[in-house]
This record gives C-alpha cells, structure tokens and sequence, in this order.
C-alpha cells in the first residue's frame, strides 16, 4: 500500500483515541483500554470508508461500493457500542442485502478501469473508426495528460463517466462522442477555446451544461458554442441516461 495511506490509517487512530477521551470526560463511556478499542476499530471502519468514497468522487481512486460498505459497517458497531441497536462484528455477513441495493442504482468496481469489451466498429456511412464498449458496468475516467480524443460510442448499463479535455490531445476535425447508460454520473470539463455543443437527456435526474440547468423526469438540454459552425477542432457530445446526472464546465 501507499505510504499515504499508512498515515491516514495513523491519523484515523488518533482521531478515533481522542473521540474516545472526549466521550469518557463527558461522562457517555467509561475509559478501559478494552474498552477503547471496541470504540476506535469500529471508528477506523467508518472513517476509512469516508475517505474511500471523498477519494472517488475526487477521481483519486477509492471506492463508492467499498467505502460505503465500511462507513455503514464501522457505523452500525458504534450504534452498537452506544446500545441504539444490538449489532456486532459476526453480524456483519447480515450486510448481504446491500449487494441487491448497491446493483439497483449501479454496481462500480474498482477505482481503476475495469475490465470492458473494447471493439473497433466503422459505421457504414463515417470513414472513421470508433472506440465501442458495450452493455458493460463500471467506470470510464479520460483525465490523463495529453490522452488522444478519438470518435467513441460508449453504452453500459451502470457507471460513472469523467472526461477533462483540458488534458488531452484533441486532433483538428469534428469529433463524435456519444455515452448512453441505465445509470450513472457524467462529468465532463472543456477547456475554453474549444468549441463544442450538446444534446443531453434523462428521464430521471437532472444537467447542468456551461451553468444552464434542468432537472426532474424526461429531462433533455442542448447547447452550441458560439464558433462551432466555424470551428475545425470541435467536439460532438451526445448524453443519454436513464437516471442520473449530467454536468459540463467550460475551464
């Protein structure tokens, strides 16, 4: 593991010590070294879970389905241990319905990207090759220096979807980008003298594209900067999802 995260454990275990000092001055626990530490490791649980889920949607890795599966674990043993409800370490296999919950609104792997169907596809009237992945789940991250914007057609049925051109490579001509999913966050950043324009729609959630919103059920928003027409290095982005969100910014 990364240092890093050692001392993020380090600094968990100080907080969760403190909490515990806190709690007996005030009189909610008496102080034990047994019983600090049925305080602190159900502390740790809940607190690296936090930073598991912050560092996801910071896009430095983590982990939306583990992190929220050891924030509800950590905060269900202090429940336990300030006797709300009877919960302990064995129970934790009782956490099984949470596969059900978490496949319902998307199922999200690893922070890195997983494993996709990749296929290289020409449609019959475009000379152009496009980047195809389809019915897969996970996530889709393009934030690495000077990554090559080529024309994609993406469809899954669940995931999150982060795209910063700001970063990449992108050649002189029109190119079409087109993300269609079940659920899922996109979010995607264009750097100011790039043009571009949109067509985004959901049927339950809400876009906000260059500081223009809507939101609720069968929802759709267009968008054409203003050069577009005139522009050779443009990009084409259609949006579609069932549920969820739909973000772009202009950096």
């Amino acid at each position: 593991m990364k240092n890093g995260f050692f001392r993020y454990l380090i600094a968990a275990a100080l907080i969760g010590f403190g909490v515990v000092l806190v709690l007996e001055n005030i009189g909610v626990m008496d102080f034990n070294s047994r019983n600090a530490w049925s305080y602190i490791y159900p502390s740790l649980f809940a607190l690296v879970g936090i930073k598991w889920v912050v560092d996801r949607v910071r896009h430095r890795g983590g982990s939306y389905f583990w992190g929220s599966f050891f924030f509800i674990f950590g905060a269900l043993l202090l429940l336990d241990r300030f006797e709300v409800i009877s919960f302990t370490f064995n129970d934790v296999f009782k956490l099984w319905p949470l596969l059900i919950v978490y496949f319902g609104f998307m199922f999200i792997g690893k922070s890195t990207r997983p494993k996709v169907i990749i296929e290289s596809s020409s449609e019959k009237n475009d000379k152009e090759n496009h980047n195809s992945s389809f019915f897969t789940v996970g996530n889709h991250e393009f934030n690495q220096p000077n990554w090559k914007v080529e024309p994609t057609t993406i469809k899954t049925l669940a995931g999150d979807f982060y795209y910063d051109f700001s970063k990449a490579y992108i050649p002189e001509k029109e190119i079409p980008i087109t993300i269609s999913a079940l659920a899922g966050d996109v979010h995607i950043l264009i750097p100011e003298n790039l043009e571009f324009q949109v067509n985004a729609s959901v049927k339950a959630g809400d876009i906000d594209i260059v500081g223009q919103t809507v939101d609720g059920i069968n929802r759709s928003l267009k968008y054409v900067s203003t050069n577009y027409d005139n522009a050779t290095r443009k990009l084409d982005l259609t949006l579609k999802l069932k549920a969820g969100s739909i973000r772009v910014d202009s950096v």
